[in-house]
């Protein structure tokens, strides 16, 4: 029994004073190189086509970032942000332990909407790469940055306004604005006394919406609904609830 207790003291002791060797010989890590961004680069321009979102739309492509001391995992944060703003309000858009991200139409539309660029309009966008280290996102280093041109698509179904009391009349929409926090569409616009309105999808008469007793309350197909008095309005859309309201402002 003695042997035994002698044998496992001995054991313990070898095996602390090896972790403690572990420790000692460990290097702290520290930042060295911050990792180069590639492509795409200045000058990329695309209009995003939600009937192809499967395809690839780009690949974002950068050298590794370099560490100083022990190994250890590096992740790698592609950030997007309003051109110019120097990156005072980034997005990160995708994560990877690779040194190259491949977006399809789908994934890089998603990407400009969560960093708040709108559907329709071409938006100058900023993109860099952060590096870091360990699982609190310690040690970052960002890349250099370039700026592409980047319009993309609703998420979410493109309700729009067309009538002869719009600017534009019966001969096209105009898009309604979407709230993802309200699942609500809005819009403030001028409309014209004596004239009508509609909404419509996906600029199409297939589905479209009026207001058969001008109260409120969408119909499906309903009746063109009226303006009295010339002014800017703001119109607000709930399609799940069928409700609108109009306001003069």
């Amino acid at each position: 029994m003695k042997n035994i207790i002698r044998f496992l003291i001995a054991f313990i002791s070898i095996f602390a004073i090896s972790c403690t060797d572990d420790v000692i010989d460990r290097e702290a890590v520290s930042t060295n190189t911050a990792p180069t961004l590639k492509t795409p680069s200045t000058g990329f321009d695309l209009v995003l086509d939600k009937n192809k979102p499967n395809d690839l739309a780009t690949t974002v492509v950068w050298d590794y970032a370099v560490y100083n001391g022990t190994s250890t995992i590096v992740t790698y944060s592609i950030e997007f942000a309003a051109a110019g703003t120097k990156f005072a309000k980034p997005t990160v858009v995708a994560t990877s332990t690779n040194k190259f991200k491949n977006f399809t139409v789908n994934e890089l539309n998603s990407a400009a909407l969560s960093a708040g660029f709108a559907p329709f309009l071409k938006s100058s966008v900023d993109v860099r790469v952060l590096s870091t280290v360990g699982t609190t996102g310690s040690l970052s280093q960002p890349s250099n940055s370039y700026t592409i041109k980047l319009t993309p698509y609703p998420a979410w179904p493109n309700w729009g306004i067309i009538g002869s009391a719009t600017p534009t009349g019966w001969d096209s929409d105009t898009n309604l604005d979407y709230d993802l926090a309200t699942k609500k569409y809005s819009i403030t616009m001028p409309l014209t006394a004596g004239g009508e309105f509609k909404f419509r999808l996906d600029d199409g008469w297939a589905d479209n919406f009026g207001d058969d007793g001008n109260n409120l309350t969408l119909d499906a197909s309903g009746a063109n609904i009226p303006v009295a008095v010339t002014g800017t309005y703001k119109i607000v859309v709930d399609f799940a609830a069928k409700t609108y309201t109009i306001t003069k402002v």
